[in-house]
């Protein structure tokens, strides 16, 4: 029974929960990049980062959330960063052995891990597999030496293809990330990308559009970018080729073969929970009466140092307000192609469907969502204009 309180909430069942890990270390730090990654800056025995000391701080992190979590089943697990691939393999296994300890982890549950191609080593791959990781995402970006080289990667294209090779061996699913958009690419170059990621037959892709997030070099010294309609035509090319190839899009920026969606990332945008553990780690957890959120401290060291003294890294954990629930769930739902069944509103956000008329309304009469009652969706026009469309959903 849903509460029908402006100020009030009751959700009748938890969503699916999931477990967002973050390593923070990176060989260099990218020019467009705003995760929070830091550059590892001397030569320790670990590659510059005390491997053993953050494992046991990301241990004592996620028993601090068993109180929030007791009962629930963890149905996905993602380790990002930064580079997670600079990790050993002996290190991931013995983080892998410790959450399944204590956290019960669905047996075929999804454990991604990203990497980039510039760490990729094959007995280190084996190893991952070997540890539990089943799905790897490899941020190639580009396979051309040149666009390669302004984004500031530390791989070249040779590499890149190597990585493919090495990660398709070892796991059972892989994921490449690539970029549009760059630096003077031309029509030509982008086909050349998509067409060379093609060509490995991965289940799963993602295609961004290159964008200058505040904070980053870029945004200080930006660089000379194609313009909107080439971008455009760069967008429209490669949806051509993607969808001819047999991926579908499913998310604003992520496509997929048949049944190969990234369960992970669909938990986050049908607006499911997870614990987020790491530096600067985000997470989401969902009570009978409340939905919170928490933030970690984002320096390695200081989140370090916090679990060492303290016990707790939080820097924030706060309920969202009843009045932000549904604009932080459009925002999340409106990027699935499909979106989601309209009852799925009020079952995670423990409002009724009533509290987002107006919004729903408006989105219809301007031709951004579908008039299918039974579903929340974005129609092609939503899509393109997305952020217009979320906005909608504000308080």
């Amino acid at each position: 029974m849903l509460s029908s309180s402006p100020n009030k909430i009751t959700l009748s069942a938890l969503p699916p929960l999931a477990l967002y890990i973050h390593f923070p270390w990176c060989e260099k730090k990218c020019p467009y990049c705003d995760f929070n990654s830091h550059q590892i800056r001397d030569a320790g025995p670990q590659g510059g980062f005390d491997e053993e000391r953050y494992i046991k701080a990301l241990i004592a992190d996620l028993e601090t959330e068993l109180p929030n979590i007791w009962g629930r089943q963890v149905h996905s697990i993602f380790i990002g960063g930064g580079t997670p691939s600079l990790l050993s393999a002996h290190g991931i296994e013995i983080l892998l052995s410790a959450i399944r300890a204590r956290v019960n982890v669905e047996p075929n549950a999804e454990v991604t891990m990203e990497a980039n191609p510039g760490s990729v080593e094959a007995e280190k791959f084996a190893g991952f597999a070997k540890a539990g990781i089943n799905r790897v995402s490899l941020g190639i970006q580009s396979f051309q030496d040149e666009q390669l080289k302004a984004l500031g990667r530390i791989h070249n294209g040779a590499e890149a293809k190597r990585a493919i090779q090495i990660a398709l061996e070892n796991f059972a699913s892989v994921n490449l990330d690539l970029m549009y958009g760059l630096p003077n690419q031309s029509l030509a170059q982008a086909k050349s990308d998509i067409e060379t990621a093609l060509s490995f037959k991965t289940p799963h892709l993602s295609f961004y559009n290159l964008t200058l997030e505040p904070n980053t070099y870029f945004a200080n010294f930006p660089p000379k970018l194609p313009s909107e309609d080439a971008i455009d035509a760069i967008f429209e090319q490669n949806l051509q080729l993607l969808t001819k190839a047999g991926y579908r899009r499913y998310e604003v920026s992520a496509y997929a073969k048949k049944d190969q969606e990234c369960k992970h990332n669909l938990n986050y945008w049908r607006f499911g929970d997870y614990i987020g553990i790491g530096a600067g780690a985000h997470g989401k957890i969902s009570f009978p009466k409340k939905v919170t959120r928490q933030v970690r401290e984002r320096h390695p060291e200081t989140y370090m140092q916090a679990m060492e003294n303290k016990g707790n890294a939080l820097i924030e954990s706060r309920e969202i307000a009843a009045k932000d629930l549904p604009f932080e769930f459009m925002l999340n739902t409106l990027r699935l192609t499909d979106g989601v069944d309209t009852n799925t509103f009020s079952e995670r956000t423990g409002l009724p469907l009533s509290t987002i008329s107006k919004g729903l309304q408006t989105a219809s009469t301007k031709g951004l969502l579908d008039e299918n009652p039974s579903k929340l969706k974005a129609t092609e026009l939503g899509l393109r204009y997305l952020n217009n469309l979320q906005e909608m959903f504000l308080d």
